[in-house]
C-alpha cells in the first residue's frame, strides 16, 4: 500500500475546507491562497486551486471582485458569500466530528474491548445447530401451536 497515495487523498478531501477557512478571514487572490496553504504545509498548485475556486463560485459559495494591482494586471479576489459562510459552518461541524472520532480512536484503541466473536464449541468446519421457533396456524377452531425445529445455518 502506498502511503503517499493515501496522504494525497486525505489532502484532496480537506482542500475545499481549508480554502473556505482562509477566505472566511479575508478576500484573497489565488496566489495568496496558495502561499498560505504552503505556509500551513499543504502544498497546492494552481492547476488544482483554480478549478476548485471556479466550482465554489459556480456553487454560490464564493464571489469575486477585480482589484487593481501595483505589480501588473488587475487581480481576482475571492470572498465567501453568505451561503459560503453557512456551508463553512456545516463543514466546521463535520470536521469537529471527524477529528473527535479520530482522536478517540487514537487514544482509546489499546483500551477498546475485543470485538465479540460468535461462540463456537467445535471446529469451524462442524455444522452448528440452532433452534428456531415457528408458529403454525391451524384451522379456525384450533389455537396456534409452536413447534421447534433444529436449523443448520
Amino acid at each position: 500500500m502506498n502511503v503517499d497515495n493515501a496522504k494525497s487523498q486525505m489532502r484532496k478531501g480537506m482542500l475545499e475546507y481549508c480554502v473556505l477557512l482562509l477566505l472566511s478571514r479575508e478576500a484573497s487572490y489565488a496566489n495568496d491562497i496558495i502561499v498560505r496553504l504552503k505556509q500551513a504545509e499543504l502544498i497546492v498548485v494552481e492547476g488544482t486551486l483554480y478549478p476548485l475556486l471556479t466550482r465554489l463560485k459556480k456553487d454560490g459559495l464564493l464571489s469575486y471582485e477585480w482589484r487593481e494591482s501595483t505589480q501588473g494586471p488587475p487581480r481576482k479576489y475571492y470572498a465567501l458569500t453568505d451561503n459560503g459562510r453557512m456551508f463553512l459552518a456545516e463543514l466546521d461541524g463535520a470536521w469537529y466530528e471527524l477529528a473527535r472520532t479520530v482522536d478517540l480512536l487514537k487514544t482509546m484503541a489499546p483500551e477498546l474491548p475485543p470485538i465479540p466473536q460468535p461462540e463456537n464449541t467445535g471446529t469451524e468446519t462442524e455444522n452448528a445447530t440452532a433452534e428456531t421457533e415457528v408458529f403454525v396456524t391451524k384451522p379456525e377452531n384450533s389455537e396456534a401451536e409452536t413447534e421447534t425445529f433444529e436449523a443448520k445455518p
